[in-house]
């Protein structure tokens, strides 16, 4: 899986755009860098909305994407602050 595919399987699972960059210095990710896994087909049900965009940083993306960044975005395009809930954030993109 390219990073442009992996950001449009998290985009479509969760209900949230991201962007994939590197740890170290916190480049974007070239959108054709392969052989990323899957994102979606490893869990059953999106993340809890009670979550916060760390949580989920945490919990999910950091332990299947060791040494890369992602930040979160919000409806308007700008990174949501680690504090806010993914119920929040859904509601935004859901109004579009």
């Amino acid at each position: 899986m390219t990073t442009s595919q992996l950001e449009r399987d998290i985009e479509r699972f969760e209900g949230f755009p991201v962007r994939i960059r590197h740890g170290r210095d916190r480049r974007d990710v070239r959108s054709d860098k392969k052989n990323l896994p899957g994102y979606a087909a490893r869990w059953e049900r999106i993340a809890r909305n009670a979550h916060t965009v760390a949580d989920w940083k945490r919990l999910r993306f950091d332990r299947l994407f060791p040494g890369f960044e992602v930040d979160v975005l919000r409806a308007d395009r700008r990174v949501a602050h680690g504090k806010t809930s993914l119920a929040k954030l859904r509601a935004e993109h859901a109004r579009g």
